[in-house]
Protein backbone atom coordinates (compact mmCIF):
# COMPACT_ATOMS: atom_id res chain seq x y z
CA UNK A 1 0.00 0.00 0.00
CA UNK A 2 1.24 3.62 -0.91
CA UNK A 3 2.20 5.99 2.05
CA UNK A 4 -0.17 8.81 2.49
CA UNK A 5 0.66 12.17 1.16
CA UNK A 6 -0.16 13.89 4.65
CA UNK A 7 -1.12 11.95 8.03
CA UNK A 8 -1.46 12.76 11.82
CA UNK A 9 -1.44 10.39 14.34
CA UNK A 10 -2.57 10.84 17.97
CA UNK A 11 -2.93 14.22 17.20
CA UNK A 12 -4.11 16.92 20.12
CA UNK A 13 -4.23 20.52 20.71
CA UNK A 14 -5.19 21.88 24.24
CA UNK A 15 -5.41 25.78 24.79
CA UNK A 16 -4.69 27.37 28.61
CA UNK A 17 -7.59 30.26 29.41
CA UNK A 18 -5.89 31.36 32.44
CA UNK A 19 -5.83 28.15 34.91
CA UNK A 20 -8.00 26.12 32.52
CA UNK A 21 -7.26 23.56 29.90
CA UNK A 22 -9.54 23.84 26.62
CA UNK A 23 -9.21 20.39 24.62
CA UNK A 24 -9.76 21.30 21.11
CA UNK A 25 -8.40 17.61 19.29
CA UNK A 26 -7.97 14.69 20.99
CA UNK A 27 -6.01 11.66 19.53
CA UNK A 28 -6.43 12.10 15.95
CA UNK A 29 -5.58 9.66 13.27
CA UNK A 30 -6.43 10.72 9.96
CA UNK A 31 -4.30 9.59 6.64
CA UNK A 32 -4.43 11.67 3.30
CA UNK A 33 -3.74 9.31 0.26
CA UNK A 34 -3.22 10.36 -3.30
CA UNK A 35 -5.76 12.08 -5.60
CA UNK A 36 -7.95 11.95 -3.02
CA UNK A 37 -10.50 14.37 -1.21
CA UNK A 38 -11.86 14.38 2.29
CA UNK A 39 -14.22 16.61 3.49
CA UNK A 40 -14.40 17.57 7.33
CA UNK A 41 -16.72 18.99 8.60
CA UNK A 42 -18.26 20.01 12.63
CA UNK A 43 -20.09 22.80 14.18
CA UNK A 44 -18.45 26.31 14.50
CA UNK A 45 -15.91 26.25 17.33
CA UNK A 46 -15.42 22.62 16.89
CA UNK A 47 -11.68 22.71 16.07
CA UNK A 48 -12.17 22.30 12.09
CA UNK A 49 -10.00 25.67 11.16
CA UNK A 50 -7.43 24.05 14.20
CA UNK A 51 -6.85 20.93 12.26
CA UNK A 52 -5.86 22.53 9.04
CA UNK A 53 -3.88 24.58 10.36
CA UNK A 54 -1.54 21.85 12.45
CA UNK A 55 -1.98 19.64 9.43
CA UNK A 56 -0.17 22.92 7.67
CA UNK A 57 2.61 22.95 9.98
CA UNK A 58 0.99 26.68 10.81
CA UNK A 59 0.35 25.71 14.76
CA UNK A 60 2.34 23.16 16.78
CA UNK A 61 0.26 20.60 18.71
CA UNK A 62 0.56 20.02 22.33
CA UNK A 63 0.51 15.93 21.10
CA UNK A 64 1.07 13.84 18.39
CA UNK A 65 2.90 14.10 15.01
CA UNK A 66 2.09 15.67 11.18
CA UNK A 67 3.87 13.77 8.48
CA UNK A 68 4.38 15.60 4.83
CA UNK A 69 5.85 13.23 2.58
CA UNK A 70 6.64 10.85 5.11
CA UNK A 71 8.65 13.83 7.08
CA UNK A 72 7.93 15.20 10.55
CA UNK A 73 6.40 19.02 9.93
CA UNK A 74 7.17 19.50 14.24
CA UNK A 75 10.77 18.09 14.64
CA UNK A 76 11.95 20.04 11.17
CA UNK A 77 13.63 23.92 11.63
CA UNK A 78 11.27 26.42 10.62
CA UNK A 79 13.20 27.14 7.18
CA UNK A 80 12.48 23.34 6.42
CA UNK A 81 9.35 23.40 7.53
CA UNK A 82 8.88 26.35 5.34
CA UNK A 83 10.93 24.72 2.74
CA UNK A 84 8.09 21.09 2.81
CA UNK A 85 5.04 23.35 2.76
CA UNK A 86 5.63 25.44 -0.40
CA UNK A 87 7.24 22.77 -2.33
CA UNK A 88 4.14 19.81 -1.04
CA UNK A 89 0.96 22.04 0.37
CA UNK A 90 -1.39 24.34 -0.93
CA UNK A 91 -3.65 26.36 1.44
CA UNK A 92 -7.04 27.87 0.10
CA UNK A 93 -9.16 30.31 2.65
CA UNK A 94 -12.49 31.21 3.09
CA UNK A 95 -10.97 34.75 2.60
CA UNK A 96 -8.48 34.43 -0.17
CA UNK A 97 -5.43 36.48 1.38
CA UNK A 98 -4.25 37.41 -1.96
CA UNK A 99 -1.72 40.84 -2.01
CA UNK A 100 -4.00 43.69 -3.35
CA UNK A 101 -0.82 45.71 -4.34
CA UNK A 102 -0.13 42.81 -7.07
CA UNK A 103 -1.85 41.76 -10.65
CA UNK A 104 -3.32 38.39 -10.25
CA UNK A 105 -0.38 36.74 -12.29
CA UNK A 106 2.31 38.12 -9.81
CA UNK A 107 -0.22 36.25 -6.92
CA UNK A 108 0.07 33.39 -8.64
CA UNK A 109 3.65 33.73 -9.09
CA UNK A 110 4.36 33.49 -5.72
CA UNK A 111 5.19 30.34 -4.54
CA UNK A 112 6.94 29.54 -7.54
CA UNK A 113 8.82 33.06 -7.29
CA UNK A 114 9.84 31.85 -3.02
CA UNK A 115 10.63 28.12 -4.82
CA UNK A 116 13.60 30.01 -6.90
CA UNK A 117 12.13 28.63 -10.17
CA UNK A 118 13.37 30.35 -13.32
CA UNK A 119 11.86 33.42 -14.34
CA UNK A 120 10.33 32.18 -17.60
CA UNK A 121 9.19 29.21 -16.40
CA UNK A 122 7.07 30.93 -13.43
CA UNK A 123 5.29 32.93 -15.97
CA UNK A 124 4.27 29.82 -18.42
CA UNK A 125 3.02 28.28 -15.24
CA UNK A 126 1.38 31.03 -13.74
CA UNK A 127 -0.14 31.98 -16.89
CA UNK A 128 -1.34 28.35 -17.72
CA UNK A 129 -3.11 27.89 -14.68
CA UNK A 130 -4.95 31.55 -14.64
CA UNK A 131 -6.40 30.50 -18.14
CA UNK A 132 -7.59 27.06 -16.28
CA UNK A 133 -9.44 29.06 -14.17
CA UNK A 134 -10.83 31.10 -16.69
CA UNK A 135 -8.84 34.39 -16.19
CA UNK A 136 -7.20 34.59 -18.96
CA UNK A 137 -7.94 37.72 -20.02
CA UNK A 138 -7.44 39.60 -16.18
CA UNK A 139 -3.97 38.46 -15.51
CA UNK A 140 -2.45 42.02 -15.20
CA UNK A 141 -5.69 42.82 -12.90
CA UNK A 142 -5.00 43.54 -9.49
CA UNK A 143 -7.29 42.76 -6.59
CA UNK A 144 -9.85 46.05 -6.69
CA UNK A 145 -10.58 45.13 -10.55
CA UNK A 146 -11.71 41.36 -10.02
CA UNK A 147 -14.87 40.29 -8.35
CA UNK A 148 -15.38 38.02 -5.26
CA UNK A 149 -15.51 35.09 -7.44
CA UNK A 150 -12.52 35.99 -9.62
CA UNK A 151 -10.31 36.73 -6.33
CA UNK A 152 -10.99 33.10 -5.01
CA UNK A 153 -10.38 32.14 -8.56
CA UNK A 154 -6.96 33.18 -8.39
CA UNK A 155 -6.39 31.72 -4.82
CA UNK A 156 -6.97 28.81 -6.09
CA UNK A 157 -4.60 28.77 -8.83
CA UNK A 158 -2.26 30.33 -6.11
CA UNK A 159 -2.58 27.06 -4.45
CA UNK A 160 -2.27 25.06 -7.37
CA UNK A 161 0.47 26.12 -9.14
CA UNK A 162 3.36 24.50 -7.94
CA UNK A 163 1.51 20.79 -8.24
CA UNK A 164 1.12 20.34 -4.67
CA UNK A 165 0.76 16.60 -2.82
CA UNK A 166 -1.90 18.29 -0.75
CA UNK A 167 -4.79 21.66 -0.68
CA UNK A 168 -5.85 22.40 2.62
CA UNK A 169 -9.01 24.52 2.12
CA UNK A 170 -10.87 25.92 4.78
CA UNK A 171 -13.99 26.82 3.72
CA UNK A 172 -13.02 27.95 -0.11
CA UNK A 173 -16.13 29.06 -1.03
CA UNK A 174 -17.68 30.51 2.27
CA UNK A 175 -17.45 34.06 1.57
CA UNK A 176 -19.45 33.69 -1.93
CA UNK A 177 -22.87 33.96 -3.18
CA UNK A 178 -24.43 30.79 -4.17
CA UNK A 179 -23.85 31.35 -7.82
CA UNK A 180 -20.55 32.15 -7.53
CA UNK A 181 -19.76 29.44 -4.84
CA UNK A 182 -21.06 26.57 -7.18
CA UNK A 183 -19.06 27.93 -10.12
CA UNK A 184 -15.78 28.18 -7.81
CA UNK A 185 -16.33 24.90 -6.26
CA UNK A 186 -16.93 22.78 -9.49
CA UNK A 187 -13.67 24.36 -10.71
CA UNK A 188 -11.55 23.47 -7.62
CA UNK A 189 -12.89 19.88 -8.18
CA UNK A 190 -12.16 19.73 -11.72
CA UNK A 191 -8.87 20.41 -11.01
CA UNK A 192 -8.13 18.59 -8.21
CA UNK A 193 -8.95 15.58 -10.38
CA UNK A 194 -7.50 16.70 -13.91
CA UNK A 195 -3.75 17.45 -11.15
CA UNK A 196 -5.02 14.24 -8.88
CA UNK A 197 -3.96 16.71 -6.31
CA UNK A 198 -5.19 15.65 -2.88
CA UNK A 199 -7.50 17.84 -0.47
CA UNK A 200 -8.38 18.42 2.81
CA UNK A 201 -11.34 20.78 2.91
CA UNK A 202 -13.04 22.19 5.85
CA UNK A 203 -16.40 22.81 5.05
CA UNK A 204 -19.88 23.72 7.37
CA UNK A 205 -22.30 22.66 4.45
CA UNK A 206 -23.39 18.77 4.32
CA UNK A 207 -24.14 19.03 0.44
CA UNK A 208 -20.68 20.21 -0.67
CA UNK A 209 -19.27 17.86 2.17
CA UNK A 210 -21.04 14.80 0.06
CA UNK A 211 -19.43 15.89 -3.37
CA UNK A 212 -16.13 14.37 -1.30
CA UNK A 213 -14.87 10.99 -1.31
CA UNK A 214 -14.47 10.45 2.12
CA UNK A 215 -16.70 12.89 5.03
CA UNK A 216 -15.41 13.38 8.68
CA UNK A 217 -16.50 15.13 11.44
CA UNK A 218 -15.70 16.52 14.32
CA UNK A 219 -17.32 16.18 17.73
CA UNK A 220 -15.75 16.79 20.88
CA UNK A 221 -12.03 16.92 19.72
CA UNK A 222 -12.58 13.84 17.53
CA UNK A 223 -12.69 13.06 14.06
CA UNK A 224 -15.36 10.55 13.33
CA UNK A 225 -16.11 8.87 10.15
CA UNK A 226 -19.21 9.71 8.40
CA UNK A 227 -21.14 6.63 6.46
Amino acid sequence: MNNPVLACYQLAKTYLDGVSKIEVLRQIDLEVNAAEMIAIVGASGSGKSTLLHLLGGLDKPSHGRVLLNNKNLHHLPENEKCKLRNQYLGFVYQFHHLLPEFSALENVSMPLLIRGEEPKLIRNKAEHILEQVGLQNRLHHRLGQLSGGERQRVAIARALVPDPLCVLADEPTGNLDPFNAERVLQLFFDLQKARKTSVVMVTHDTTIAKRAQRVMRIEEGQLIPVV
